[in-house]
């Protein structure tokens, strides 16, 4: 009868007893933030439906009346600068290769290094001025005529491109604006083709 009526203390002392000491004892009420290894069941906050981790388009938190594209205002400052240091890149390159044609016959010395690099430094300047003006006028024409149309879209490129180049042009007399303003039309309608090719072709434009 003893050896029949040990219970649950008994058994647990047994089984301490085979490690020099007794089990401790624990309540449901401590056991229960215990989680089992594999029976656990998943968190409720972990049960999400994959559909809404993936979004066919992109998400942004915007101002209320925000555009999700920047206007014409906010990229001509990148506009402008872009212009400046792409003239400035191409007129070095420039320069450093109408130096090394005009200084060919000398030997490298310290005036041919001055010579070719007064023309590093000129056509740099230049290609910058150029390139930063025009991006200037181009910018202030889209502006202004995207604030009078009150609409951004590609008629507004195509205008500015063509009063940019007749603009430019316009101390040639008439005949240098009206060839300024066919160039700034066809580069302006280049622009826009290739900013509206996917689209064209059936596939949704991507913006930036």
């Amino acid at each position: 009868m003893d050896n029949n009526s040990q219970g649950p203390s008994g058994s647990k002392g047994g089984f301490g007893s085979l490690f020099g000491g007794p089990a401790p004892e624990y309540s449901n009420t401590e056991l229960a933030g215990v989680p089992l290894t594999g029976m656990s069941p998943l968190s409720p906050y972990l049960n999400v439906d994959p559909r809404y981790l993936t979004q066919d388009s992109d998400e942004f938190i915007l101002p209320t009346g925000a555009n999700k594209t920047r206007g014409r205002f906010e990229l001509a400052f990148f506009t402008i600068g872009g212009c400046c240091i792409t003239g400035a890149a191409f007129g070095a390159f420039n320069g450093l290769r109408m130096g090394l044609a005009e200084t060919r016959d000398m030997a490298w010395s310290k005036p041919r290094n001055v010579q070719i690099l007064n023309l590093v430094t000129r056509q740099g300047a230049t290609w910058a001025n150029t390139l930063g003006s025009v991006a200037l006028l181009y910018s202030v024409f889209g502006v202004v005529i995207e604030k009078a149309r009150g609409a951004e879209d590609d008629l507004n490129t195509v205008a500015a491109g063509t009063l940019t180049g007749m603009l430019y042009k316009s101390t040639g007399g008439l005949r240098g604006a009206a060839r300024g303003g066919l160039v700034g039309l066809a580069m302006s309608g280049l622009y826009a083709l290739y900013n509206n090719w996917g689209h064209l072709k059936g596939r949704s434009p991507s913006h930036f």
